[in-house]
């Protein structure tokens, strides 16, 4: 994933665009970058942050920037912002999403007279390049962001720092968030809503989706309305968005407390404690250990001052190396006791392996888990919320393999929750993961517990529906 933060003030933008900027550390783990506009032109700064915290990269920065208006990024993979040069003049552009189709999109461009790309690590053209290539097609910010938005199959959302003001787009369907915040003499839009009130700001309006504004010192004004559709991303509330931001006016604690209540309502297993796999399980066994009144503990504990997170190396075994390293067990709660652990979602379940033989190989009598999602079956079209190659990666995706001998002719029969091939698969999960018992999220528990419309949020990683035809009789 990637998180971008676009601030407008009437004083120096810097310090607000630094610290909104580093409230979106959770979502990506590689690059980091900020652009100021001043009297002078575009100031830019990107930093590897793979080894290090945004701040400490950035602190030695804030010296040499200063304007009132700027936009920021934390990326998963690509240099952000990029300064560009084009007809419509100079600008900065971060994006946040996924370009499923960007080598098509490379070659048909390429096709034309003087289009060329510079190239990353690996032979990949950077997407918000691509991106910006697209804009740079309509005689307007408006008609190239409407261009892009046609030609990305994916998701893309957009922030542009122009010399005047800042442009901000959702994407389409509004498969990620963007919201507005406003405080005495300063404007701010953001992807976490958790950035802003520190800050001094309120939330004045979520973006739609396809919604295009553009901001300044004097105001807002919208460029092009909100579509009828919006597909906003489920696993936001389940694993990735933080906890004190909301969506579409949604608090993410709240559903996963919500989460949590709902599987203790349609569980009969009886254990000792229950437990959250760090961080974003905890939510989801509050609530419910809270429903169930069975005692919350915490029989592991997460080290956070020195291990970054365990998903972003690309080699396994430092992931591994990674995971194992920042959970710290507490044997004197795990010896002895029956344990139910709610995680947010098993994705390849190797990480989790791992953490179920520790606790076994310190004494525990059972142990159960509890995901707060179904089981992924589809890898994700539209985000880059897991960087698996293949989706035999997913763990019940190789379930389903293993027990079909090879790709099944009928896969979404393993997304009906009430058959025999979703229990079959279930089991091949829990046998590999060596666990007591397994029992998954309800997808139509998950969406009552988020709130919004069936039609209006994206679950193809988990029932492989497309687009907006996806109602569900709740």
């Amino acid at each position: 994933m990637s998180g971008v933060f676009g601030v407008v003030s009437r004083e120096d933008c810097v310090p607000d665009l630094f610290y909104g900027t580093d409230y979106h550390s959770h979502l990506g783990t590689v690059r980091g970058g900020m652009a100021v506009k001043n009297g002078e032109g575009f100031s830019r700064f990107i930093h590897d942050i793979s080894n290090a915290q945004f701040r400490s990269k950035f602190e030695d920065d804030l010296p040499k920037l200063d304007g009132h208006m700027g936009i920021g990024v934390i990326s998963d993979y690509e240099d952000q912002p990029l300064l560009i040069n084009s007809h419509h003049g100079a600008y900065a552009i971060v994006t946040v999403g996924k370009v499923d189709n960007l080598d098509d999109l490379v070659q048909a461009a390429l096709g034309k007279n003087g289009v060329h790309f510079s190239e990353m690590t690996g032979s990949e053209v950077n997407p918000t390049q691509l991106v910006a290539h697209l804009i740079d097609q309509g005689r307007t910010f408006k008609e190239g962001i409407e261009h892009a938005q046609e030609q990305i199959e994916g998701s893309c959302s957009i922030l542009i720092l122009t010399n005047e003001e800042i442009y901000a787009a959702r994407d389409k369907l509004g498969r990620t968030p963007l919201t507005f915040g406003e405080k005495d003499g300063a404007r701010a839009v953001t992807f976490e809503t958790c950035a802003l009130p520190n800050l001094g700001y309120e939330i004045t309006r979520y973006l739609g989706p396809g919604e295009i504004v553009r901001f300044g010192p004097d105001g807002v004004e919208q460029v092009k309305a909100p579509g009828d559709q919006m597909q906003i991303c489920a696993f936001l509330w389940v694993y990735y968005g933080y906890p004190a931001s909301s969506y579409e006016g949604v608090n993410v604690e709240s559903v996963r407390y919500k989460c949590g209540r709902t599987l203790a309502r349609r569980d009969d297993v009886e254990v000792d404690l229950v437990a959250g796999i760090p961080d974003s399980g905890v939510g989801h066994a509050i609530g419910y250990a809270n429903q169930a009144q069975i005692p919350y503990r915490r029989p592991f504990v997460k080290y956070t001052p020195t291990w970054p997170r365990s998903f972003m190396p690309q080699d396994q075994r430092v992931r591994d190396l990674v995971a194992k390293m920042k959970l710290i067990p507490i044997p004197d709660l795990i010896g002895g006791n029956r344990l139910l652990f709610c995680e947010d979602s098993i994705v390849r379940g190797t990480q989790l392996q791992d953490i179920i033989k520790r606790i076994f190989d310190y004494g525990a009598e059972e142990v159960h888990m509890r995901p707060a999602c179904p089981p992924l079956i589809y890898g994700c079209k539209y985000l880059n919320f897991s960087r698996s190659r293949s989706e035999l990666d997913l763990a019940g995706r190789r379930s389903v393999h293993e027990l079909e001998g090879g790709e099944p002719e009928d896969l979404a029969k393993y997304a009906d929750p009430d058959g025999e091939p979703y229990r079959a698969m279930v089991e091949g999960i829990r046998d590999r993961l060596g666990l007591t018992t397994l029992r998954y999220q309800r997808l139509d528990d998950l969406i009552s517990a988020i709130g919004l419309p069936k039609e209006k949020v994206c679950t193809y990683c988990w029932d492989g529906i497309e687009g907006t035809d996806c109602r569900l009789d709740l």
